[in-house]
């Protein structure tokens, strides 16, 4: 099966993935950055109180919450090289469970999706949109069902940490299930961060995923956000990424339409030793089933960001180039 991620407005990417090596690095040092931000004004305005609610265990990053805007991401892209941004609504923040509930939240997540997915109308040679929602939420599945046939709409983003899923809950995992299906229905790609907030999560919740929830994707694309953890390594990032290094080692087929992008993994607090065991993860899956990503604007500046990143994985410049590529 060709697994092609970038199956929407994306033909810069797709002619220089057909060009030479050599005449993709003078073109761009980097196709596409498969994760990308930038919140709309709906979202703005409900951040203030999401961030200082008492439910959240830490504070917003200040990065998160700048108004930045599309030519920001664009003049950071253009800085360093990037020829394409998947651009990730954050409407899932208006119905995550993490804040107090808004009364017309259904209306925010909405207007989320309608900003993000005109930012890639308007540059489709730049921009891909994917549409969120809170798989929890009663509206989840008439919101995707609302982009099925749309081709300005690339893929669908979940955050199973801000909607507070536990796949270890059976009608939760069922929810989930249902959200793939309606994903695999509209022909999305899903971009998932799967991590919950389970302080012991890990090979059990990966287990559980591939079980309970994959199938459902009908073998259409998935993305596993940051490596299967939050950004960064730990010891139960590595465990979940270990439990799907099984997965492609013991069952390839039922895992064949998997990727992870690496956004924020390689970051400047991951210890080296765990870069280490990191690295030997993404060799036993294979270079060719990650991708580059930077969780911008979290990134900051996206050069200097790319280029630490992969100086200090432990990865090779021909492992890294068949990451970018």
């Amino acid at each position: 099966m060709r697994f092609n991620l970038n199956r929407r407005g994306a033909a810069l990417a797709v002619a220089l993935a057909a060009a030479s090596p050599a005449t993709v690095k003078a073109q761009t040092a980097i196709p596409v950055d498969h994760h990308m931000h930038v919140h709309s004004p709906a979202i703005l305005k409900i951040l203030p109180a999401y961030c200082d609610s008492p439910k959240r265990k830490s504070p917003c990053d200040p990065r998160f919450t700048a108004p930045l805007t599309a030519d920001d991401a664009l003049k950071a892209m253009d800085q360093a090289g990037i020829g394409q941004g998947w651009l990730m609504s954050t409407a899932y923040l208006a119905e995550s469970p993490l804040a107090d509930p808004l009364p017309n939240a259904g209306n925010v997540v909405h207007a989320a999706n309608d900003f993000t997915v005109g930012l890639a109308r308007a540059r489709p040679d730049r921009f891909a949109a994917f549409v969120s929602v809170n798989p929890n939420a009663p509206d989840a599945l008439a919101e995707i069902a609302r982009w099925k046939g749309d081709r300005a709409v690339t893929g669908l983003k979940l955050h199973l940490t801000n909607s507070d899923v536990d796949l270890r809950d059976p009608a939760d995992t069922a929810r989930l299930a249902a959200v793939f299906r309606a994903a695999s229905d509209a022909g999305l790609i899903i971009m998932i961060h799967m991590r919950t907030r389970a302080a012991d999560y890990g090979a059990r919740d990966v287990r559980l995923f591939l079980d309970e929830v994959l199938p459902a994707a009908g073998g259409g694309p998935v993305v596993i956000a940051h490596a299967a953890g939050w950004g960064g390594i730990d010891a139960v990032t590595l465990d979940a990424l270990g439990a799907f290094a099984e997965a492609f080692e013991n069952n390839p087929a039922s895992v064949r339409n998997l990727r992870f992008d690496l956004a924020q993994v390689f970051n400047k607090q991951a210890p080296q030793d765990q870069r280490a065991k990191m690295a030997a993860l993404v060799r036993r899956i294979r270079p060719d089933r990650f991708v580059a990503g930077s969780d911008w604007p979290f990134a900051g500046d996206l050069k200097a960001y790319f280029s630490s990143a992969y100086a200090g994985s432990g990865l090779s410049s021909a492992e890294w180039d068949t990451i970018l590529r």
